[in-house]
This record gives C-alpha cells, sequence and structure tokens, in this order.
C-alpha cells in the first residue's frame, strides 16, 4: 500500500471491494463472513437495499444546502430518534466522536449554569470514548492518550461498575456537573455491569444535580436486542450519544437530549458543517425503517443468545476460557492469556472479528444474519480459540 495516507492505522493484509448481507469480497474474490460489521456499523450489513435505495434516490435529489436552512430529512429524523428514545431533541454530527464532544459541552454549560467555575465530569476506567481531544481524554485507555499530552482538564476516573467509588467521589469532589458512562464497555472487552448499576448511578446524578450522559455509540440502535442499551433498565438519561449502527456506514453521529439538559445550547454555540445533511439522515431513517419492518431487535436478542450458547458449548472444555458474555449481539469471550493472533488466524479463514482489552475475542455481526451464518460463527470461533490455545500450551511445554 502507498506511504501516501498517513500510518494512523494498523492494517490487516486485506482490501475488500464489495459486500453483501453479512459477506465481504476480496481483491482476489475470496469470501469472508463479518462478525464484526465495521466495529458495530453495519448493523443491517453491507448493500441492504432499502439504504442503497434510499442514499441513491437522496443523492440525485439533494446532498447538501447547510445548517442555516431547515433540513425537512433531519427534521424527520430527530423525531423519530426522540420517539424511539424517550429523549426530547436531537443535535446531529458526523462522528461518535462529535457526539460526545457535544456531550461533554453540554455538562460544562450545566456547571456554569449551577454556579461551578471549573466542571468536571466522571468518567469510568476502560471506557472508550472517541479520539478527539477531549474524548480521548475522557477514554479510560492510556495508550489512546500517550504522546498527546497536556490532554484536557476536568475529568475525574472512576472504576467501573462501582457505585461505592462515585458514591465516594460525590462525597469527597466539589465541582462535578455530570457522568459519562458506556452502558456497556465495549472498546474495555464487552463489560456488562450489574443489574442495579445504571439505577444507582441515576440516582446519584438525581441526589447532587449532575446529568447523567450515556455514550451508546457502540450500543445503540438495537446492537444490544433493544434501541439503547439504558432501555435494559428503567431509567431515562439526560444526554444520549449515538454513531455507528444508525447510518449503517454513513458518518452520522447524533447527541440526544431530555430534561435540563434539552435547554443548554442556544444558537450559536455549537454546529457541524455536514452535521445531519440531506443525504445522512435520509439514509439512517431507512436503516431504522427497515430494522422495523425486519423485527431486527427481537432477532439482535434471539441471534446474541445463539451464538453465546453455541460458544459455550463448543468452548467448555477449554479451561483457558474464563467467561464467555454477550447483551444482544455484543459478544466477548475473555481468554487468561493475550491473544491478538487470533485476529489474523480469523482472517486467514474467511472469518472477521476482533481481539479487544488483549484478551477478549470481541464480536459484533450484523443483525440480519441467518441462523446457519450465527452458527456457523460459533463454529469458527470456537475452532479457532480452541486451535489458539492448544498451540500457546504445547509452545510453552517445549
Amino acid at each position: 500500500m502507498s506511504n501516501t495516507i498517513m500510518p494512523t492505522y494498523g492494517r490487516l493484509p486485506v482490501s475488500f471491494v464489495r459486500g453483501e448481507g453479512a459477506w465481504l469480497w476480496d481483491q482476489a474474490d475470496k469470501k469472508y463472513l463479518d462478525a464484526l460489521s465495521g466495529i458495530a456499523v453495519c448493523g443491517l450489513g453491507h448493500s441492504h437495499p432499502a439504504v442503497t435505495e434510499a442514499i441513491c434516490d437522496q443523492a440525485a435529489t439533494l446532498l447538501h444546502t447547510s445548517n442555516l436552512y431547515g433540513i425537512p430529512n433531519q427534521q424527520q429524523l430527530a423525531d423519530k430518534l426522540c420517539e424511539i428514545s424517550g429523549m426530547e431533541s436531537v443535535f446531529f454530527g458526523n462522528s461518535g466522536a462529535e457526539a460526545n464532544e457535544a456531550a461533554i459541552k453540554l455538562a460544562r454549560l450545566h456547571g456554569h449554569n449551577k454556579g461551578i467555575d471549573s466542571p468536571s465530569v466522571i468518567v469510568a476506567k476502560g471506557s472508550f470514548h472517541g479520539r478527539t481531544m477531549a474524548t480521548l481524554t475522557a477514554t479510560g485507555n492510556r495508550k489512546v492518550q500517550a504522546g498527546f499530552e497536556p490532554l484536557v482538564s476536568g475529568f475525574i476516573r472512576a472504576p467501573y461498575n462501582n457505585l461505592d467509588a462515585l458514591q465516594e467521589i460525590a462525597t469527597n469532589s466539589r465541582g462535578i456537573s455530570a457522568i459519562l458512562l458506556e452502558p456497556v464497555q465495549g472498546e474495555g472487552g464487552i463489560r456488562i455491569p450489574d443489574s442495579e448499576y445504571l439505577a444507582g448511578v441515576r440516582a446519584l446524578c438525581d441526589k447532587n444535580g449532575w446529568l447523567m450522559m450515556l455514550d451508546e455509540v457502540q450500543t445503540g440502535m438495537g446492537r444490544t436486542g433493544k434501541w439503547f442499551g439504558f432501555q435494559h433498565s428503567s431509567i431515562m438519561p439526560d444526554v444520549v450519544t449515538l454513531a455507528k449502527g444508525l447510518g449503517n456506514g454513513l458518518p452520522i453521529g447524533a447527541c440526544l437530549t431530555h430534561g435540563n439538559a434539552t435547554q443548554l445550547f442556544k444558537p450559536g454555540m455549537h454546529g457541524s458543517t455536514f452535521g445531519g445533511n440531506p443525504l445522512v439522515t435520509r439514509g439512517a431513517m431507512a436503516v431504522i425503517s427497515t430494522m422495523e419492518q425486519e423485527q431486527l431487535l427481537e432477532r439482535a436478542t434471539s441471534l446474541g443468545e445463539r451464538i453465546t450458547q453455541g460458544l459455550r458449548t463448543k468452548l467448555k472444555e477449554n479451561s483457558s476460557v474464563t467467561d464467555i458474555r454477550n447483551l444482544g449481539l455484543m459478544i466477548g469471550i475473555e481468554l487468561n492469556q493475550p491473544c491478538a493472533p487470533i485476529v489474523g488466524n480469523a482472517l486467514e479463514h474467511g472469518l472477521l472479528l476482533n481481539v479487544t482489552a488483549d484478551s477478549v475475542v470481541r464480536l459484533l455481526p450484523p443483525l440480519i444474519l441467518s441462523n446457519d451464518e450465527a452458527d456457523q460463527i460459533a463454529e469458527q470461533v470456537a475452532l479457532l480459540i480452541n486451535q489458539f490455545t492448544t498451540t500457546n500450551k504445547e509452545e510453552s511445554k517445549s
């Protein structure tokens, strides 16, 4: 590959030229089963006809005006997002990082409105919120931050899924205006918190006047079996951020607000040149309509259980596997050893997956999988993990 592209990615030795459903084809016409869907982006798989038709029609009609003017497609999408989330207003950007930047700005406005000179946001260890300066500072992974100091001030880090730690911060810290959390940590290793965690966070936010802000960039848009991860609990957040599955590959992000957070932004305080333009909002509406018509929320739940159960059955004798967990089609298989080589081994066998947090095989397949494709993923992943751990064990003995 030419060196005219900045080397910001550690790319695998493959380039895809076409896709259909859960499958991709490379330049040599080799076929790959996509169990990662662009890291939770292509929930409807590749080249879904409804999305393709919508964006082709819109591209032939009107691509872009400006947010100086009304955009009917944007209004329609905002109305629909509020309907399915229970939130009240939406700001559109181009990515999850932009959506989280908007949330962080809302937290600071909220703090200043309360008379706090230097408001802080509580964020979680092991989190991932993006790679802009504010969002990489909020991210709880030192590898993401290294080399980019000085970081942005105004963040306090707490252990994830630990209400006692949050209570201790509330007792000992001044100037906090918000908490920013993922309902399930994706990049952190598919970490699913205790069932009472989000309700406890909500109670702390209410008690202290903090905004409860949820990063649903990976958990949103049906990935967990509900439209949004927070809907597995009984709480309503103040701010929710989206991206990834919202556009099925189109670059779109959204920051949704509820209650007091809805009144914080005023004209001129925030913006995005391309955010919510006619093309991406038309495509996102097609995504939501298709998910409703094909009942993909229920499908995500049943497919997640099918794959996870298959993995548990096939890996039950493997003592190197310490946990298999899922919420819908967010699936993590944790090993007691680093396992990054499994990604390359899977690629050779025509399967796309990912390893995160060093030792967790992460699966984020599309929601449109057939049962046979789901079974194939479970079969191949279990085989690859068993081969990898057996080889490692034999090498350690020699």
